[in-house]
Parts: structure tokens; sequence; C-alpha cells
């Protein structure tokens, strides 16, 4: 079968590989119908690591995805405690939390020291035509999702954690520091917990566009000063809660100084020199709650709720590739093509 591996930065091979042996206990087989690309899987590509991750050896990337249960190993029960069966529509959390630590037993499975990550070295992702996954990692969804917006779901997951670590109330108001899938969903998610009035900022036109779509007051930052347009709009006081999304490079400042005395910052970017860059001054004269946000906490249940009644994540679906065109697919949103939202490469 085919999957497609990074081998060192920019280096992307799609090979033939063994496949997989039949699942054991607690795990199914599953044939992968479509991944998401995620900024942490570009993160990877460019550096050839996620913050102080390195990969020793070739590995298959990818940990947004779904896809079709093949076989079922001995006492296979989901992330809801069901029984998988065969042909059943799965999307797959990528954590697995030891369930043992101190992390763990406090109900922070995202923390756990001891986890393994599909997509994460040295555990094979999901760019390849089929793999063994744990049972209790799969959540059925409903035929109304599709297959692309499927893989979203872990991106709407990511997205809700943070909105919880934001602590949103009624009327709060929202800035959001970078429109990509992960930013763009927490605007909406925002708008739905009843926050307003909503901020957006991003380098990229079309992604303000989106953003002004959802109710956002929203601006380029390449094309105004977004920190004085943020004071004017808020009579210099500043956001309730501010959301970074971005690159976490001079985004986090530009949070922090939007924040207003006494609120509430949360870093959800991933920094591509590993280092958080922020002026002390500004967090300690404010007294910030600055809150950094890691992946998400069994949020898939509330996802798909969410996915089926109110959100339309096929709307942040900019291209389908095959995996043959993986590398042009990742090369595309490494320069981001106008138009780039989300990529998916369907196999």
């Amino acid at each position: 079968m085919k999957a497609a591996r990074l081998h060192g930065p920019r280096d992307i091979r799609v090979e033939e590989v063994e496949h997989p042996a039949a699942p054991g206990t607690g795990d199914i087989l599953l044939r992968v119908k479509a991944v998401g690309i995620c900024g942490s899987d570009l993160h990877m590509y460019l550096d050839g690591r996620i913050g102080d991750t390195e990969f020793l050896s070739p590995m298959v990337i990818g940990h947004e995805f779904m896809g079709e249960v093949v076989e079922v190993g001995e006492g296979s029960l989901d992330g809801n405690g069901q029984p998988l069966q065969v042909g059943q529509r799965v999307a797959v959390d990528p954590n697995t939390p030891c369930l043992h630590c101190e992390m763990c037993e406090k109900g922070h499975p995202n923390l756990c020291p001891n986890h393994t990550f599909y997509g994460g070295y040295p555990t094979d992702g999901a760019l390849q035509e089929c793999m063994i996954v744990h049972a209790r990692n799969c959540f059925p969804i409903p035929d109304s999702i599709s297959d692309g917006a499927g893989t979203l779901l872990e991106t709407l997951g990511v997205s809700i954690h943070a909105v919880d670590l934001g602590k949103l109330r009624v009327a709060n108001s929202v800035a959001v520091i970078g429109c990509g899938p992960v930013g763009l969903l927490i605007l909406e998610l925002a708008k739905l917990a009843g926050a307003a009035p909503l901020y957006a900022f991003d380098k990229l036109s079309w992604r303000v566009e989106k953003a002004r779509e959802l109710g956002a007051e929203a601006w380029n930052v390449d094309e105004v000063d977004p920190l004085a347009v943020l004071n004017k709009a808020t009579n210099g006081r500043g956001a309730d809660v501010v959301f970074e999304a971005a690159w976490a490079d001079e985004s986090v400042q530009m949070a922090a100084d939007m924040t207003r005395v006494g609120g509430r910052m949360v870093l959800v970017g991933i920094p591509g020199d590993d280092r958080l860059v922020m002026q002390h001054s500004t967090a300690r004269r404010k007294g910030l709650s600055i809150m950094l946000s890691r992946r998400m906490k069994h949020t898939y249940p509330r996802a798909i709720q969410l996915a089926t009644s109110v959100l339309n994540l096929d709307s942040l679906i900019s291209h389908h590739v095959p995996l043959t065109d993986t590398v042009a697919a990742f090369e595309m949103n490494t320069r981001y093509d106008d138009g780039i939202c989300k990529i998916i490469v369907d196999l």
C-alpha cells in the first residue's frame, strides 16, 4: 500500500509500505479516507521538528483524519464505550494518553507525559491507505458529516479546548489573531457562546474576508496598525479575551497589547523557533491571565454535535488532493497560495 513519509525538511515521499497486520485486542484496522493538513504538520515539513520534538527516522505524518473500520480486534470499544462495527465511519482522536498518570487521573489527558500521538514521532500518522488505531480513539460519525468535515473534527476539538480555556462569558469582547481554520472556528464558537463584539486579524485577505462573513470586524495586519484599530474600536480598553492562533511570533506580543487590563489571553499557535517572546512589563502591569493551549480534552462528542447542528465544517475546506499529490499540497500550503484555508488529502 502507499504512504506519504517525511524523510527530512521539505522531503516527503509517497512510497510503498507494508500493509498492517490484523488488529489486536482493543484495536481496529482503519481504511483511511481523508486527512487534513495542519499547521503543526507544516512545522514538521519545514523544520524537521515540532517544538523540541525532532523525528530521527522517516515517518508517516498526518493527525487530522477519519476513515472506515475494516477489521475489529477483540474488545474494541470506541471513545463512547460502545462496540465498533465493520463498515462504520469514524473520526480519530490522534492523542493516546496512558490513563494512569497524575495528569490523566486529574482529567487532563492532553497533558499526559506518557502519551503517544498519531503523526507525532515516533508514531506513524494517517497519510497511508490503512493503519491500526486504538478503538477508544475512534468516534463514529453520521452520514451528514462528509469525509473532509470528519477530519476537521480534530481542528474543531482544538478550538473548543482553546475557547474553554478562554472562560468566555456572554458579551465578552473577543479578538482572534490568525484566521486559519482554528482561528475561524474559535470565532464561530465565541459567537455561539454569546461573545460580542468580535475582532479578527490576519495577513491574508481571503481569511480576513471569511472572518467578516462570520460577523467579526476584521483587518489585514499588513494594511493597518492592528493595535491602533483595536484601540479605536474598544475606546482604548482592549478586548476581554484574546486568542493567538497564528505562528506565535510577533503575534504573541500583539495579543498581550490587545488584551484589556485584567484580561485573558490564550496562546494556541506554535512558534517555529520554539521560543515565546513577550514584553514582560505589558503582561505584568496589566495582570494578564495567560493560558497556553495544548490539543484537547475529550471534545469529539461535542465537536460531532456542533458539526451536525450549527457548524458547516465543509466551508473551511479550500482544496482536495489525492495522496499522490501530497508533496504539491504541502508546498502549496507553505506558500499560502491564494484561497488556501484547509487542504484535505483524499485516500
